[in-house]
């Protein structure tokens, strides 16, 4: 009896690739094809692919262009830097931070060209709710923070668990002004972050279909992870309000762990008693609660011992937390 067997190489592209990514297979391989380039050092095969869709500074900040914040928020940007904080490197060009974003909402786990899907995102207007285990629970407008909070600018590096950073100025205030507003209760032992629900806004969250991620993006901290000085809300980037594909209008900044645990676009923050429902449940290997960096502890998929700057590539060794272990290890002792 004769059998046809087929090889491995000739099964449809279909039929052993994601949807989203066969959906938009002509710009994942152009992507990955100018990544290759870059990384190989072949500066004219990169620049070659890389002109086949080059945006300008102009064309990006204005596809992630948001609704102006309201009026007493404009005497914020740019808000006066503080200087306690200090990059130890030169500070990533805006248009890289800009145009290089993991914004799986937008895109999923596969492209970071959020910029170029956010058009339909709707950021006013917008309110955050805090609530739980807090004796004033509230729901924040824009202006209400620009009223009762004092804004400032930090320069933070950022890292992802990829091993891509940047360093970029923030304009925000301290997590825990925040939520001293609200008064948690000492029975509070963690701060859950939910982001919004949109998918009719969002193309990746409309097209992937129930349980393939757990929507809303939820992240959380301990309560002291979350009454540190470091951990931060902002609502600008580059002393002006943030863009779409960065998580405006108000995202979370936690610069001593990876970027998963900065959630964007907050709608609710909780307070619950136990470790909020979070990425981890559908890779626990990958996205740990903790989520310190750390470079002796290795991704399963590869080392965090160096990570590289977006626009100039250059690399450096990662340091333990981030190199912000000054405000943050006596979090982890004893």
């Amino acid at each position: 009896m004769n059998h046809h067997i087929r090889k491995i190489w000739n099964v449809p592209e279909h039929e052993h690739t994601p949807v989203e990514v066969f959906q938009n297979r002509k710009l994942y391989r152009r992507e990955f094809l100018q990544r290759m380039g870059t990384g190989l050092g072949i500066a004219g095969f990169a620049g070659l692919l890389a002109s086949c869709e080059q945006a300008t500074k102009e064309e990006i900040e204005q596809a992630g262009a948001t609704t102006p914040l309201p009026q007493a928020s404009g005497s914020i940007y740019p808000a006066q830097r503080n200087p306690a904080f200090k990059y130890g490197r030169p500070e990533t060009d805006p248009i890289e931070a800009e145009k290089f974003t993991n914004f799986y909402e937008f895109t999923g786990p596969t492209s970071k060209q959020a910029w170029k899907y956010v058009e339909h995102f709707q950021t006013a207007p917008w309110s955050v709710t805090v609530e739980g285990e807090c004796a004033k629970p509230r729901t924040f407008d824009l202006d209400d923070l620009s009223k009762e909070l004092k804004f400032e600018e930090r320069a933070y590096r950022h890292r992802c668990v990829e091993t891509w950073a940047m360093c970029v100025p923030w304009t925000g205030f301290p997590l825990a002004s925040l939520l001293k507003l609200v008064e948690p209760k000492a029975s509070a032992k963690f701060v859950a972050f939910e982001t919004f629900n949109k998918p009719q806004q969002a193309p990746y969250m409309e097209s992937s279909g129930p349980g393939t991620w757990p929507w809303p993006y939820t992240e959380g901290l301990t309560m002291p992870e979350a009454m540190n000085d470091l951990a931060f809300i902002a609502t600008g980037l580059y002393g002006a309000p943030l863009l779409k594909q960065n998580g405006a209008p108000i995202r979370l900044v936690v610069p001593w762990k990876y970027g998963f645990k900065s959630g964007k676009s907050i709608v609710k923050s909780d307070s619950p008693k136990t470790s909020p429902r979070r990425l981890e449940y559908r890779q626990p290997e990958e996205y740990g609660f903790v989520a310190n960096v750390e470079p002796d502890v290795p991704h399963p998929r590869w080392s965090q011992r160096t990570e590289w700057m977006l626009g100039t590539e250059k690399r450096y060794d990662t340091k333990p937390f981030n190199g912000y272990g000054e405000y943050v290890a006596s979090l982890y002792t004893g």
